[in-house]
């Protein structure tokens, strides 16, 4: 099991989250992923395999919708 913490800059720090955003928390749901959506990051846990398919489908989906960066930090949970 892994849990992965991910930001798609730019970020806003109040309000709906901006589209570039959106689009990553949907393409990480659309590929099974329980997204733990925060004021300034997201989180997502699983399977290696699982989440890694996820976030590449989030990383994807920000980019195209207009994302200028995406962080991730990624641990091995118990």
């Amino acid at each position: 099991m892994v849990r992965a913490e991910f930001t798609v800059f730019p970020f806003r720090e109040s309000g709906a989250l901006p589209p570039h955003a959106q689009a990553a928390v949907d393409a990480a749901t659309a590929s099974g992923l329980e997204v733990d959506v925060g004021p300034l990051s997201n989180v997502v846990e699983g399977d290696l395999a699982d989440v890694l398919d996820g976030l590449r489908a989030a990383e994807e989906a920000a980019f195209a919708a207009g994302a200028d960066r995406f962080t991730l930090n990624l641990e091995r949970v118990s």
